[in-house]
């Protein structure tokens, strides 16, 4: 993500930005919005304003950040809301902003070629999304040109030196760490971080609260899945097969759709890297194989590997991807919508190991390598 022009003045910022041991006290009178399984943010209510809490939006960072939210900019510490006009910076944000309604509040975004959603598309053909360059070095002067009210940041590292030039600018940046929650309905739920910044939080309320009661009750039907359906999951990578660890966000949807993960009993939230000896010593006669890495069809599976086609789900067709649901220009579906819709993820490997639990259910981001 990329360096921006200094300007001379921070006396506008909107955002403070305080680390843990700074943050004010909870007082008794103030109110806590329940998030039932998000655990990177908060967001409190206190005489007047509402203060949100972003707990983590690093790995390996325990630095929380702090901003006040008011319906009125009464100080250089305060972000007005409704947001009216925003920047984000990951496609996982812009489904976000669609179910609230407030696609229209987007201005502009760094490699818009990523983006796969219709409705965004047609708003960047009519010029009403701005290209704004490539992750790492975004045009300074079309973001002023732009003059959003705040910039939705995404980042792998604390130091990054884009995001500090864009403050230093005069433009307010408040950072999204969505990624990091370690749940499928986790990460939904930061549908609500949106739904403060745009004052659309009962409608967030609303939404995520059907997502979670479409996945709950996909989960409760796949508990009628009595049968000991092995899978494995993951691709080589040069020497390495990385394959989720046990406690790992991925093996969770597993876990959900009642299925026999061989790496569930594993220790960690990561990926474990194997060598293709031992995934194939103890994954070889598994029923199904998901994650195959970004191949469309077997042919391109054993020109980059051979030795794939010994496992028993290359042999029996029961090879999954989610190569092939693309967007206009080429975006991976599942990379954009899937962290706000995991009910459709848990449906669809339900509906691929046991189809007759779903009869009617239609796959949203999972097709069949052939």
């Amino acid at each position: 993500m990329k360096q921006f022009l200094l300007l001379y003045i921070i006396s506008f910022f909107l955002i403070q930005c305080k680390s843990s041991n700074q943050k004010e006290s909870i007082k008794k009178t103030d109110k806590i919005s329940v998030l039932k399984y998000a655990k990177g943010f908060e967001i409190i209510t206190k005489n007047g304003y509402k203060e949100l809490i972003i707990k983590k939006v690093f790995q390996k960072s325990s630095k929380q950040f702090s901003y006040i939210l008011s319906n009125s900019k009464n100080n250089k510490n305060e972000i007005k809301v409704p947001v009216k006009k925003l920047v984000v910076t990951s496609t996982t944000h812009i489904p976000m902003l669609e179910l609230l309604g407030s696609e229209s509040a987007l201005v502009g975004f760094p490699n818009t070629q990523y983006i796969s959603s219709k409705k965004t598309r047609n708003r960047i053909k009519q010029g009403k999304v701005i290209e704004l360059g490539s992750e790492q070095s975004m045009n300074t002067e079309k973001l002023m040109d732009l003059n959003p009210e705040l910039v939705v940041g995404f980042s792998l590292h604390p130091n990054n030196k884009l995001y500090e030039n864009i403050k230093k600018a005069g433009i307010p940046v408040v950072f999204n760490g969505d990624w990091l929650e370690e749940t499928p309905l986790g990460r939904a739920e930061w549908i609500k971080f949106f739904g403060a910044l745009l004052n659309k939080e009962k409608e967030a309320d609303s939404i995520f609260n059907k997502i979670e009661a479409e996945y709950l009750k996909a989960k409760n039907i796949a508990k009628e899945n009595n049968k000991n359906i092995t899978v494995i999951s993951g691709s080589m990578f040069k020497d390495v097969w990385n394959v989720p660890a046990g406690k790992s966000f991925f093996s969770s949807y597993f876990k959900d759709a009642n299925l026999n993960y061989l790496w569930k009993d594993t220790n960690g939230t990561g990926s474990l890297q194997l060598s293709f000896e031992e995934v194939l010593d103890k994954g070889k006669k598994a029923n199904f194989w998901f994650n195959c890495g970004l191949y469309e069809t077997k042919t391109q599976l054993t020109t980059a590997n051979i030795h794939y086609k010994e496992f028993d789900a290359f042999i029996n067709n029961n090879l999954y991807s989610i190569a092939h649901n693309k967007g206009e220009t080429g975006g991976l579906i599942y990379f954009e919508l899937s962290p706000v819709r995991p009910d459709l993820v848990l449906k669809d490997l339900i509906k691929i190991t046991q189809p007759n639990l779903l009869p009617n259910y239609q796959l949203s981001f999972y097709n069949r390598v052939k």
